[in-house]
């Protein structure tokens, strides 16, 4: 894309962001003003660097998925030390970044679920990765062979979906910030967190009936704009096939340097 076909957009991404940062209250789809929704536990970046990470990011296409939708919640898991390495990963990203497409049919699939009961929200853990971090990632579970290895952590030789913006980790949570259960954790390597085995589970017992719902909920928001689960990960869904992401986004290598 050339430097001129980008201007539009990056104006338009200016002015979101001056006018997000010139109100204190949030206003839903018509215009009203709502409750701001609930603090992030995060600490506070400065304004001026939150405007130079999304316009660094607006380069490779990508968007602000929160910025789009208010409905939309984050809690990021590897902006914290919430993780199965225990670690803040990213330094930088603080916020849910997808390719704008992407992130435009996730607002729809957030419309979805909050027609079907408004007191629920998605809840992002993950979304843009850097190569960087999925390299990290995939070292620290080196005690695993990479044939099942691979099934949680994407080899960065081949990229993973996460690190062009089109792969997202979520959950549903309610009005208070409260997550459905979902019978396993985020991060969660155990069989019980595969999708794959959830009938099995459901027959023993280990996964209760509500549980399942909760899975099924989640699955059936997120397909409603052609998401598609991993088998192995209750949480993951590609927007896309990895080719596809290949030929169509751009990689985002490291995080930006935000000074």
């Amino acid at each position: 894309m050339s430097v001129r076909s980008k201007l539009p957009y990056l104006l338009f991404l200016f002015i979101e962001v001056f006018l997000l940062f010139s109100c204190s209250d949030v206003t839903d789809k018509n215009g009203d003003a709502k409750m701001n929704a609930p603090k992030m536990t995060h600490p506070v970046t400065p304004v001026s660097k939150v405007k130079n990470l999304h316009l660094q990011l607006a380069e490779l296409g990508l968007c602000d998925v929160a910025r789009l939708d208010s409905a939309i919640w984050f809690d990021l898991k590897y902006y914290s030390t919430d993780n199965f390495m225990h670690q803040q990963l990213y330094q930088t990203i603080n916020r849910p970044f997808l390719q704008r497409d992407v992130a435009l049919r996730l607002v729809k699939c957030s419309d979805f679920l909050r027609s079907i009961d408004t007191s629920l929200h998605l809840m992002i853990y993950d979304a843009v990765r850097p190569l960087a971090v999925q390299r990290i990632m995939w070292k620290a579970l080196d005690s695993l062979p990479p044939a099942e290895r691979v099934k949680f952590v994407s080899n960065p030789k081949n990229k993973s979906l996460h690190n062009y913006g089109a792969a997202v980790d979520l959950t549903i949570c309610s009005s208070n910030r409260t997550v459905l259960d979902m019978g396993a954790g985020f991060d969660d390597i155990r069989l019980i967190a595969y999708p794959s085995q959830e009938t099995h589970f459901l027959s023993t017992g280990d996964l209760t009936k509500e549980q399942f719902n909760n899975r099924q909920l989640l699955r059936r928001v997120m397909r409603s704009q052609n998401f598609r689960n991993l088998p192995t990960e209750w949480w993951h869904f590609n927007a896309c096939p990895r080719w596809k992401a290949q030929n169509q986004y751009s990689l985002l290598e490291k995080e930006p340097i935000i000074r």
